[in-house]
């Protein structure tokens, strides 16, 4: 299989996005005393840049992929605004370097002077870009979940990350990358 046509393949694939994350042993994961904690809403502005040389990305698969890492992190889904920068291609064509910017909430430790605090518990989240957590799919999207480490995570509360690299550019690589990390989340659904 020639390395354009396995690109394409790997692109047809991310279009029909999703991130899957669970909790692990089938629970939310709470701190250690299994107690909630105080925490508020915080803002943040979101600029990211997709650079990647095996799989690349429409606008708008960029976009949807982004999302549902954002919530499955805890993003309020109330507020999330995620919105395409720069984009030349037509809808569903790869972009060179896809940007998506936008703004969402997220928790983080309550302070003394915290108005409304919301009850939150850390609970683990696997993140997995795409439609299947194995095979060729899988292999296609270390990069991206390296970015997503590397840009995104830092504007969440978290702690306990487990991050697995294995990316060679261009090439497919079985269990590339993966990350677990446990974030703050509401104690109740909104």
């Amino acid at each position: 299989m020639t390395l354009s046509r396995t690109c394409a393949i790997v692109i047809a694939a991310t279009l029909a996005v999703a991130v899957t994350a669970h909790a692990s042993q089938g629970g939310p994961a709470q701190s250690a005393s299994g107690a909630t904690e105080p925490a508020q809403w915080v803002k943040r502005k979101l600029d990211f840049t997709y650079l990647g040389f095996t799989t690349h990305y429409s606008c708008q698969g960029l976009r949807d992929a982004v999302s549902r890492v954002l919530l499955e992190l805890g993003a309020r889904r109330s507020d999330l605004r995620v919105h395409e920068i720069g984009c030349t291609r037509s809808i569903g064509e790869p972009e060179a370097a896809p940007s998506v910017g936008g703004s969402f909430f997220v928790l983080e430790a309550a302070t003394s002077s915290t108005e409304h605090p919301v009850e939150a518990v850390w609970q683990r989240v696997d993140v997995r870009v795409g439609t299947s957590a194995s095979g060729l799919e899988a292999s296609g999207q270390c990069e991206l979940v390296e970015q997503v480490k590397q840009k995104i995570l830092p504007l969440f509360s978290t702690r306990d990350i487990h991050f697995k690299q294995n990316c060679v550019p261009y090439q497919l690589t079985p269990n590339g990358s993966s990350l677990s990390v446990e974030v703050l989340k509401p104690a109740r659904a909104p």
